[in-house]
């Protein structure tokens, strides 16, 4: 069995979190380690509750799974928030000299490594509060037994630019911690790694995205600025110049796609991106690409919605927004790449798409995917793409011109149009957003024509066939006679995959469908597999099912149950495992505020209205008929001493706060 830990890292925005958690990523990868991040934060530069964790194996993983071993507390609420998840035989590492861990929070089992960081570097000169990062690193490559010398390597490659005083201050004080660490604290049993030190590059979905975009030939890219999208647009525009594209940043999302569709019919790749609001905004501009069969890529990075929504939050809420974008019937393509590797591999296939078939390739991602951070293997990725651009014109034969020359849309049996680019000699042609004959002159008018209206119509649309027949049709994943199927889409492969693979090894055999192509779609060949399944159940990041719908619309197929997550968060393999064994037993979907959700919301209510002068203490589910509901009541206590100060009542059914009540002689 691989040897595998997984890493949480707890502070406030503007604590070097990400830098940490960068060198200790790098430093796992150079060893030769597999790794998975997932950063959960807030939308502000400081402040707020940030929670990186790392997951870290000698095998390939695709998701942050759901274990805690070792918490590195930058801040106190991070320690108060998630010493109680540290599992027996991990640790918690914090300054001790700033902040203190409360005994009643550690589990039995999990040690401590408080480090008086002021003590220890006092050797080093004046120090920046931030520093205290780098000695709980040094102390954590200690504890789970990491080479010190390769994250000395890699600190000085990052701080080269700024000079060896800087490189020996940083390193300095990553040994202190190290060697505090060495001397006071017992390396964590459990771990017997062994580093192929293979070098393996540490990515998002966003880079490979952009990656793959120019790989696959892309030479214009236009955005306005969009969380979680903005990633691409920093990448290709800080290397526009290195890798041939041109990068336009653009007023609004309405710009981003209307300049992206002109480049497209001017006859270059084109591609833009944004997240769920910004995709609203390009909506009208995506039919006109269908109308005038423009290609283009627009690549969606769902965040969670509706509105401005939650910026900084994962959800799969934007799929019957991508089935339905603009008004009327067009060809367009929708496809839900399922891992970074793939999100490249996705991005060349969607130009192919977009070109041979001159139509709008929607890129379905989401913020786990986009911004996440894995690991691949280099031999995965290769810049020699297929490149196909399909049908061109680049000079009018005998034939045509005894045929009235160019048509732009001319009815073919495939229902693709060899186009020409703009100035080509002899193809001129209007390319009108109101619907048109084959040389593209309006019927909108005094030319309005049903015969012609509906022979276009059909031509445009016969177009899907040929997309259907080019795209691979789902399969099942796992064992063949499975009592569960999961049924998944986009990024949530790795995730249900895991809690499959769960189930299995726990007595109930399951497998897996998972769906890329969202259309056109294979509907057929989908409830042709899901037919010969015991139970069907869709598991998917958004509250009303929108894929368990579209199944259905599409192939006519009714799931047995549909498992959903809407809080923001993305699955993990235990909360599938759970909610399916649920289902499988018949218990209801039990809706009621759980403790850890009770605590979250009591943090809230502090941060808010105490100025984090307290923390939840010990909860209690009371039977409150005053209030209509059962009740949490928790209690909350003073940071600084541990003492009670007030109790704060929240509904267990609808999650109301209801008070908070002082206790008698609490300040």
């Amino acid at each position: 069995m691989a040897t595998e830990i997984t890493v949480g890292i707890a502070g406030a925005a503007g604590d070097g979190l990400d830098r940490t958690g960068d060198t200790l990523a790098r430093t796992a990868a150079r060893l030769g380690l597999h790794l998975f991040t997932y950063n959960s934060y807030q939308s502000l530069i400081r402040g707020g509750h940030t929670w990186l964790r790392l997951r870290l194996s000698e095998e390939k993983v695709d998701n942050h799974g759901d274990h805690l071993n070792v918490l590195v507390a930058l801040n106190q609420d991070g320690i108060e928030r998630h010493a109680r998840e540290v599992e027996a035989g991990g640790a918690i590492v914090f300054n001790s000299a700033r902040f203190h861990c409360d005994p009643v929070l550690v589990p039995e089992g999990v040690a401590l490594v408080p480090l008086p960081v002021p003590k220890l570097t006092a050797s080093l000169g004046k120090l920046l509060p931030v520093m205290q990062n780098t000695a709980a690193l040094g102390a954590l490559l200690h504890l789970v037994g990491f080479d010190l010398e390769v994250t000395v390597e890699l600190m000085a490659e990052t701080f080269k630019k700024k000079g060896k005083e800087i490189i020996d201050q940083n390193v300095g004080v990553l040994r202190a911690g190290y060697e505090y660490a060495a001397a006071q604290a017992r390396p964590l049993s459990g771990y017997p790694w062994s580093f192929s030190r293979k070098r393996r590059p540490v990515v998002t979905g966003n880079l490979m995205t952009a990656l793959g975009a120019v790989a696959g030939g892309c030479k214009f890219y236009s955005a306005y600025p969009m969380s979680p999208a903005s990633y691409i647009l920093h990448w290709l525009a800080s290397h526009s110049e290195k890798v041939g594209v041109v990068v336009k940043q653009a007023e609004d999302e309405l710009a981003v796609a209307n300049i992206a569709i002109g480049a497209g019919h001017a006859g270059v790749r084109a591609m833009c991106a944004t997240s769920g609001g910004g995709f609203a905004l390009m909506s009208e501009a995506i039919g006109m690409a269908g109308m005038i069969e423009a290609p283009v890529v627009i690549v969606n990075v769902q965040r969670g919605g509706p509105s401005t929504g939650l910026p900084t939050k994962s959800e799969q809420g934007d799929l019957n927004q991508a089935l339905g974008a603009s008004q009327g019937d067009y060809p367009r393509v929708v496809i839900a790449p399922r891992d970074a590797i793939d999100s490249f591999d996705t991005a060349v296939e969607a130009f192919n798409l977009a070109e041979s078939f001159q139509l709008p390739v929607i890129l379905l991602s989401d913020l786990l995917l986009g911004e996440h951070r894995s690991t691949v293997d280099p031999e995965a990725i290769s810049h020699q793409v297929p490149i196909e651009r399909g049908e061109w014109v680049t000079e009018l034969d005998l034939e045509q011109s005894r045929n009235g020359g160019y048509k732009r849309y001319a009815l073919t049996a495939s229902g693709v149009s060899p186009r020409a680019r703009p100035g080509t000699p002899g193809t001129i042609h209007v390319s009108g957003t109101d619907d048109h004959d084959e040389k593209g002159i309006l019927i909108s008018d005094e030319h309005t024509n049903p015969a012609i209206r509906r022979k276009m119509h059909e031509k445009r649309m016969r177009k899907m066939e040929g997309v259907r027949a080019r795209l691979k049709p789902p399969a099942l994943e796992g064992p063949a006679q499975a009592r569960v199927t999961l049924i998944g889409w986009g990024s949530t492969w790795s995730v249900i995959g895991e809690a499959a693979g769960r189930l299995t090894a726990a007595g109930t055999p399951t497998n897996q469908l998972h769906f890329k192509y969202l259309h056109p779609f294979h509907g057929t060949e989908a409830r042709s597999i899901l037919e010969g399944c015991k139970r069907t159940i869709v598991v998917e990041n958004n509250f009303t099912g929108q894929f368990a719908r579209h199944l259905r619309a599409e192939s006519g197929f009714t799931v047995d149950h549909v498992l959903t997550r809407y809080d923001g968060e993305p699955f993990e393999p235990r909360y599938i495992v759970e909610r399916v064994a649920a289902l499988l037993e018949g218990r209801p979907v039990d809706l009621k505020v759980e403790e850890q959700e009770a605590r979250e919301m009591a943090y809230h209510y502090i941060r808010i209205h105490m100025q984090d002068r307290t923390r939840p203490a010990r909860l209690k589910q009371v039977a409150a008929p005053e209030y209509g509901e059962p009740v949490w009541e928790v209690e909350l206590v003073g940071r600084s001493n541990g003492q009670p100060e007030a109790t704060l009542v929240i509904g267990m059914d609808t999650g109301s706060t209801y008070g908070c009540h002082a206790l008698s002689g609490a300040h």
